[in-house]
């Protein structure tokens, strides 16, 4: 049964994180270091990888219109915005391919409840979003080298407790793209990046488990999908109306909270 709770504790976490500027991966290490989630690591690791897959659906779902659209004018003659778009999407994937190609082995080490790594970058987004929150409003589309851009931030937000939205939207933001295009591209360019992890975990077989609880992953990918498109929904209203620095504060406290709760534990 603990493992159950544990699941939805882990499932909201992970739903809610994923596209608030506040680091998802960051929360589920704090979550799972106060929970004493520390037995078995190639657990802890499917249930990661099966949490971000739920909040993956849940973008699919939200912007199910857009990409209906995008599929559709993609295949179709002649160039086209769409065409374009997802050709925009594939530049801002080199970065974080080449990164987590290249550095996979140091990366997964990172990953180990290394939790003043985590305050220190959730620290670090929150300055982020304050700068960006002070940024003029803008109306610009996405270009070729924003993109790219954009793609290294979402590379060096691998980093756990650096978040993936707060980095790419703000980014997009201090480039001068329009707020909502900004949103939108944030999270659509990360769909096929975890799309293509698990198809990888998958052939390499990282993935198996002899003792994780099915019904706990099961419970964990419910309970992130649905959360997933409560938070997805409501930070395209918040980035729409400039609402960034609250957030920021947000990220400063749980930064300097975790620091405390480490040394006084």
């Amino acid at each position: 049964m603990s493992d159950i709770i544990n699941a939805i504790i882990l499932g909201m976490v992970q739903g809610l994180t994923e596209f608030l500027p506040v680091s998802s991966s960051g929360h589920l290490e704090l979550a799972k270091y106060i929970l004493g989630d520390d037995a078995l690591p190639q657990d802890s690791f499917l249930m990661t990888v099966v949490l971000h897959f739920g909040t993956a659906l849940a973008t699919v779902f939200v912007f199910r219109k857009d990409i209906l659209e995008i599929i559709t004018k993609f295949f179709s003659k002649g160039h086209n915005e769409e065409k374009s778009f997802v050709y925009k999407i594939i530049f801002s994937m080199i970065p974080a391919v080449a990164v987590g190609l290249l550095l996979e082995k140091q990366l997964e080490a990172l990953f180990s409840q290394n939790i003043l790594l985590v305050c220190c970058m959730l620290l670090l987004t929150a300055l982020l979003l304050f700068v960006a929150d002070r940024a003029k409003p803008s109306s610009d589309d996405v270009t070729y080298t924003s993109a790219v851009k954009v793609g290294i931030a979402q590379a060096i937000a691998i980093l756990p407790g650096i978040s993936r939205s707060g980095a790419t939207i703000a980014t997009s933001v201090l480039l001068g793209i329009d707020r909502a295009k900004a949103a939108r591209f944030s999270f659509l360019m990360v769909v096929p990046l975890i799309f293509g992890k698990m198809a990888k975990d998958l052939l390499d077989g990282d993935l198996t488990s002899d003792t994780t609880s099915l019904s706990a992953l099961s419970v964990g990918f419910i309970v992130s999908l649905i959360t997933g498109v409560f938070a997805c929904k409501w930070m395209i209203k918040i980035v729409r109306n400039s609402q960034l620095k609250y957030f920021a504060y947000y990220c400063l406290i749980v930064g300097i909270a975790g620091i405390a709760y480490v040394y006084l534990h």
